[in-house]
């Protein structure tokens, strides 16, 4: 979206950041409302609304201020993994700020990274401008200015949504653009209720994707949002909406029972139980899955890469009837880790998977693999995966690893006694411990663990290259030996989900392929159709879809035909006619899919709110290997050697981010976040 007309928005960037300095000086900001920081109206701002490319420029403009949603680890948008259960570094928290934001770093006073919430009102008022005085220009036809006026009005609809979910409910200014040097009581007002945020933000985003288009016109545009990405964030706000903490559940009353909006006395949450929003949850996510492309054909499915002779085969022994059907009916016909893995290390070619609801290149998500990479090859050798997170992984044949069968065994003793190619391109070592074997194709996709074999092919140095990495104490990987006491992984365990065979960092000729970071994947939409449908229980809704009256109940095969694809993408079995007649076993499968199937994908912090787990989930102690010891002693569960784990912080104040102090201490009708 930032590449969109560079040479037009840099010549108005220079040009606008001399006005804004000529008007600022001798001002000083009221507020988060108030534009002292911003383009002045009556000045060279005149000249941008002559034109429609200027327009355009000015609007893709706005995009600068919002975030590279790859940007999960280091200086983040958004407190990510390492924020949650799935994530531990020793990295500084100057960087690593979800890290800090778990220690307790940061707050309403020092929020680094995580202040944007000016930010974010700037690029609203950006699109608010446009809104205002875009008919200026005289040069339009009609559909190019329903196209401006749609892709403005999801960009503003994206920045409420980003400060929606990291910052709890908001200011709605529909489509005012909010004056200069007025009294103060003119910017004094009170945040809306969360239901009408998320209902604000919805329909702006319905009425976007009216005039969107459904693809992007080339690969130049990739990145630019459309009408899947305009639906893809109404289906996730109204999943979150219909959820246990926004939808008058136990842990509804539990956390925000008390927090009133001191105009008058209502709660910012709701307290009050209602089913129809998981119908109309569902109906957002039934949408997408019935959308189709201009050709008629079915606009998203889930990426897969055909099996090869080098594809394992499939369990003969479970007990799911339909697993050994050809994908997507069954999970034969495709190879497991490939068709994951291929997404997110550059392998597939991004512009075309379509899986790829919404995804844009990701610098950072490129420029982060450096953390995981091993410090034998110029990596920084510490951005962990915890043991929660290797024990969630289940074995081959889908059973957990406390159920596992004689066909794929797990044993925590012993190593294997030779090397073989589990998957082409992805070999397991001789030597490997045995808790690492035999499990699902996602663990090997994802996780880098002690004796894992790195290709790093883009390299020619022969030293740097084809390496088996071993992280026990005394191993160049591990902590006696690394440059920096931070740059081994405490936990034992890297994420390697986006990391490339060719990928280097050390030797001559050593490159990274290039990222792309989905920041909606149809498995996810898939995942939440079958959550709302789990959670609607005996009732059942009509809902209005595009003119159409859909009725949505708990339909049992409704609920695996979505939840099975996921399953049968990974190689893994469905769920039976049995289980899905049992609703929680359902709701518990379902969370421990989201958990792996979107590891380090930015979804698990807000999924455990959502659900009511946050207390729980993060009560759970840090574990990992033994990294302090030798090869002897280092394959055993221990709390990692590090003053940060029993540091962590689990308060209930953590749902939101706070709104930063300076933002609202003048505003006598702003109410804080609770316990901020």
């Amino acid at each position: 979206m930032n590449n969109i007309n560079k040479k037009i928005h840099k010549v108005f960037s220079t040009w606008i950041a001399c006005t804004i300095l000529a008007v600022a000086v001798g001002l000083s900001s009221c507020n988060y409302l108030s534009i002292d920081d911003y383009i002045d109206n009556d000045l060279a701002i005149d000249t941008i609304f002559t034109q429609k490319r200027y327009i355009e420029a000015y609007m893709w403009g706005a995009t600068n201020y919002l975030p590279d949603e790859g940007a999960i680890y280091g200086n983040p948008y958004t407190p990510g993994p390492m924020a949650t259960d799935e994530g531990f570094c020793e990295y500084a928290t100057s960087e690593f700020q979800g890290m800090g934001y778990v220690l307790g770093e940061r707050n309403e006073t020092s929020l680094g990274s995580f202040n944007n919430w000016h930010t974010w009102y700037q690029v609203i008022r950006q699109c608010n401008t446009i809104f205002k005085r875009m008919d200026e220009a005289r040069d339009w036809t009609i559909s190019e200015r329903q196209r401006i006026m749609a892709y403005t009005r999801f960009i503003r609809a994206y920045a409420y949504y980003l400060l929606l979910m990291n910052h709890g409910p908001v200011v709605l200014l529909g489509d005012e653009v909010v004056e200069n040097n007025e009294d103060l009581v003119y910017y004094d007002r009170p945040r809306d209720l969360y239901d009408d945020c998320v209902e604000y933000i919805c329909t702006e985003l319905e009425e976007a994707a009216r005039d969107m288009p459904v693809t992007v016109q080339s690969v130049a545009e990739y990145g630019q949002p459309t009408k899947g990405a305009a639906l893809g964030l109404v289906a996730r706000l109204r999943l979150q909406h219909a959820s246990d903490l926004f939808n008058g559940g136990n842990s509804a009353r539990l956390y925000f029972g008390g927090w009133i909006r001191k105009i008058d006395g209502k709660n910012y949450i709701q307290q009050r139980y209602d089913p129809r929003r998981w119908a109309v949850a569902a109906a957002a996510a039934k949408r997408l899955i019935d959308l189709r492309d201009n050709a008629g054909g079915k606009m998203y499915e889930l990426h897969t890469v055909l099996k090869d002779n080098k594809t394992p085969a499939l369990s003969q022994n479970t007990s799911d009837p339909n697993y050994t059907g050809t994908f997507p009916n069954g999970a034969d016909g495709i190879d497991p880790f490939h068709s994951y893995v291929d997404m997110f290390n550059g392998e597939s070619v991004a512009s075309v998977n379509k899986e790829f609801i919404w995804a844009r290149n990701s610098n950072a998500a490129t420029s982060y693999t450096r953390y995981s990479f091993p410090a034998a090859n110029g990596g920084y050798n510490g951005l962990c995966v915890t043991q929660k997170i290797i024990d969630a992984y289940e074995m081959a044949d889908g059973r957990p690893i406390g159920e596992s069968s004689e066909d794929f065994p797990y044993s925590e003793t012993g190593f294997t006694t030779s090397s073989k190619e589990l998957y082409n391109g992805y070999r397991l070592n001789a030597n490997v411990y045995n808790m690492y074997v035999n499990r699902e194709a996602r663990f090997y996709a994802s996780v880098g663990f002690s004796e894992c074999f790195w290709e790093m092919a883009s390299t020619t140095d022969v030293a740097q290259k084809n390496l088996t990495v071993t992280y026990y104490s005394d191993s160049p990987n591990g902590k006696e030996l690394v440059s920096a006491a931070t740059r081994y992984p405490i936990t034992g365990y890297v994420i390697r989900k986006y990391i490339h065979p060719n990928d280097a960092w050390a030797g001559e000729a050593a490159r990274r392929i290039s990222k792309s970071y989905p920041i909606i994947r149809y498995a996810e939409i898939l995942l939440s159709y079958a959550e709302a449908l789990n959670q609607l229980g005996s009732e059942s809704f009509t809902i209005d879809v595009n003119g159409e009256q859909q009725t949505f109940r708990r339909d049992e095969n409704e609920i695996k035909w979505a939840f099975n694809q996921v399953r049968y993408r990974a190689g893994l079995p469905g769920l039976t006619n049995t289980e899905v007649f049992d609703a929680n076993l359902v709701l518990e499968k379902i969370k421990r899919e989201r958990m792996v199937e979107f590891l380090h994908e930015n979804r698990r912090y807000f999924d455990v709110r959502r659900w009511g787990d946050y207390e729980a989930s993060e009560s759970s102690t840090i574990m990992g290997m033994n990294t302090a010891g030798g090869k002897d002693s280092y394959y055993q569960r221990i709390v990692p050697a590090s003053s940060r784990i029993s540091r962590r912080i689990i308060d209930r104040k953590m749902i939101f981010l706070p709104i930063p102090k300076n933002e609202i201490k003048r505003l006598p009708s702003f109410d804080q976040n609770p316990g901020w």
